[in-house]
């Protein structure tokens, strides 16, 4: 069996992004659970589009979680379009999740024990006093990494429980 340059590079390349997005999956968990303790979190595609509206600069990292259901909302199709341009505009980085029950639990209940609606989480931070956090450095950096191969929003998988 012998393999062009090329294939072991190309085989190279894989590994080295399947590690890119488990480290960026295990970054973004610390992140949003340093963040809720925080009270830094925004949760909801609503609650999100208020605070983009209301205080742009306090966004820091946005996750959207897209499910199957979210194939057939074309309302949360649209609100998933107008967060993102919004994002781009800002210069907010981006990424998608495909495991929104885990995001969920990640992001916890609402008052009421609901689950809240996981498809939009923003984590903002104080524009006077910034929140600085290593796992959001590691993500803002596999962002831009990302769009450097034109991917804009990368998909990152959280690591299994």
């Amino acid at each position: 069996l012998t393999m062009t340059l090329e294939e072991i590079h190309g085989q190279e390349n894989t590994m080295e992004n399947a590690d890119r997005v488990q480290s960026a999956g295990a970054a973004l968990e610390e992140l949003l659970v340093a963040a809720k303790k925080q009270d830094y979190l925004t949760v909801g595609v609503y609650e999100s589009a208020k605070v983009m509206n209301v205080d742009p600069d306090s966004v820091a990292f946005c996750v959207l979680a897209t499910d199957e259901e979210y194939e057939c909302d074309i309302a949360l199709q649209i609100h998933f379009t107008l967060i993102q341009a919004f994002c781009f505009d800002n210069d907010i980085n981006v990424v998608r999740v495909n495991d929104i029950e885990r995001l969920a639990d990640l992001v916890g209940a609402n008052e009421t024990g609901e689950p809240k609606d996981a498809h939009c989480i923003l984590v903002t931070s104080p524009s006077a006093n910034p929140w600085k956090d290593p796992a959001l450095d590691k993500l803002s950096l596999f962002c831009e990494e990302s769009r450097s191969v034109y991917d804009w929003v990368p998909t990152i998988t959280l690591p299994e429980r």
